[in-house]
């Protein structure tokens, strides 16, 4: 993809992005439908299906040789990264904004055969935009996010992590994981896979562990990630597939591999 064309996509991607966050901020205060998809805890909204038919009305007019990955069925089906793909997650923490109407965002990842192209993630109701283009370093708003932490050390970091992580699961056996949060210095549960991404990435929090996400939990913040010099793998540290639902790991280089092998992999092991 040439320069000016990833330059034009990126500056329409940017502008719906931001008005879809102003029509979320007018849905927010009407009466909306809220279901059910998986289970009880996995909610949609008819703001979240309202939001993705924005956007792929949008990609479609400007764009019709573009292809969709969307949370709310107004995709494409596709079995391949193949030609310019836009992964969408309308809402992303939609527990969060039906119950506090705040730590959720937008999620827009571009990719370009299989290339993560450009990312974009919009905390909302902070007005907060984290965004990249490959090669060009990460955002916040206007203000250019540094590089990593090189000289962490494991003792001193933060993860992201939730509840499911300190009970015994089916991936990782909890004691390892009680282990790994007794040598770190905290953890921190925002709700908002792709806002805890954009937190690595700022440096809030140095790394992120999540049992099961899909491509549009994650595809903008793997850009956005990777221009700052952070990693994301699946929890045994191989390449994520975004069309797949796994446990994903993205943090900070310098304690990325050391939780792999001291925490993770045992803890697997035994199960």
């Amino acid at each position: 993809m040439q320069k000016e064309t990833i330059t034009n996509i990126h500056a329409n991607a940017k502008t719906w992005v931001l008005e879809a966050g102003e029509l979320i901020r007018k849905l927010i205060r009407e009466p909306m439908t809220i279901d059910t998809k998986s289970d009880r805890n996995d909610l949609v909204t008819s703001a979240d299906q309202e939001v993705e038919q924005f956007f792929a009305s949008k990609v479609r007019s400007f764009y019709a040789d573009h292809y969709i990955i969307g949370e709310e069925g107004y995709g494409d089906q596709i079995e391949s990264l193949d030609g310019t793909v836009w992964i969408i997650d309308p809402i992303d923490g939609t527990m969060n904004f039906v119950h506090q109407q705040r730590y959720f965002c937008i999620s827009v990842g571009i990719y370009q055969d299989g290339v993560g192209e450009i990312g974009l993630i919009y905390d909302v109701m902070g007005d907060v935009l984290y965004s990249a283009v490959r090669g060009e370093g990460a955002y916040k708003n206007e203000q250019k996010l540094p590089m990593v932490n090189q000289n962490l050390t494991l003792e001193d970091s933060i993860l992201g992590m939730n509840h499911f992580w300190l009970c015994q699961n089916r991936r990782v056996e909890a004691q390892s994981m009680q282990k790994l949060v007794k040598t770190i210095r905290g953890t921190r549960t925002y709700g908002s896979a792709a806002l805890e991404f954009a937190y690595v990435a700022e440096g809030i929090v140095d790394g992120y562990l999540a049992l099961g996400l899909s491509g549009w939990d994650i595809a903008a913040g793997i850009v956005i990630v990777n221009e700052v010099g952070g990693v994301t793998t699946d929890i045994d540290g191989n390449q994520i597939d975004l069309l797949s639902n796994s446990p994903i790991f993205v943090a900070n280089p310098a304690i990325h591999t050391s939780i792999i092998e001291q925490f993770i992999k045992p803890g697997r092991k035994n199960i």
